[in-house]
């Protein structure tokens, strides 16, 4: 009597391919997935857990991992948020300096048709793009003074919870 063993086959968990070899355990945007080695460029590569191993005679110790230096996600680099009106004053900064769309294009080596689509508000500008446009145009697209900050860097006391309320014991 012979015995056949069937191999599983697995899946990319983004994909959906067959994955062909070992998978690959990534992290994409907080989700941890078995993927195959196209979709691992996706994500950054989390270190498989280690089992501790018995042995005999021995006590039972777990193998000294060295922690792996977590490799930066796109989302690590985002500095803010891009203000509502971008393409609106993209627009009025390039008019300003009398430029067209097609000078803008050149002037920042980018396709025209991007900078037009930018303009419209059908596509937010990434990264790279945004800070040429904010160099090119001397202006700013990133939306970073919240309240506190605004708050803190005029140096006045932003007022608490415990500022504003005030408890009263009651006697019994």
């Amino acid at each position: 009597m012979s015995i056949k063993m069937f191999a599983t086959s697995m899946q990319c968990e983004m994909c959906g391919a067959k994955i062909q070899g070992q998978s690959k355990t990534v992290r994409v945007e907080g989700a941890v997935l078995e993927v195959c080695a196209q979709c691992a460029r996706y994500g950054t590569e989390v270190p498989k857990i280690q089992k501790p191993v018995q042995r005999t005679g021995t006590a039972l110790r777990a193998p000294v991992v060295q922690p792996e230096k977590r490799k930066r996600d796109v989302f690590d680099f985002i500095e803010g948020e891009i203000v509502e009106d971008y393409g609106e004053r993209i627009r009025t900064a390039r008019m300003e300096r009398g430029w067209s769309q097609k000078d803008l294009a050149m002037h920042l080596k980018e396709k025209e048709l991007l900078i037009k689509k930018i303009e419209k508000g059908d596509l937010i500008p990434e990264d790279d793009v945004r800070k040429k446009l904010e160099k090119a145009l001397n202006i700013r697209l990133i939306d970073s003074s919240s309240a506190e900050e605004s708050a803190r860097q005029a140096g006045k006391v932003v007022p608490t919870l415990g500022d504003v309320i005030s408890l009263k014991k009651v006697k019994k």
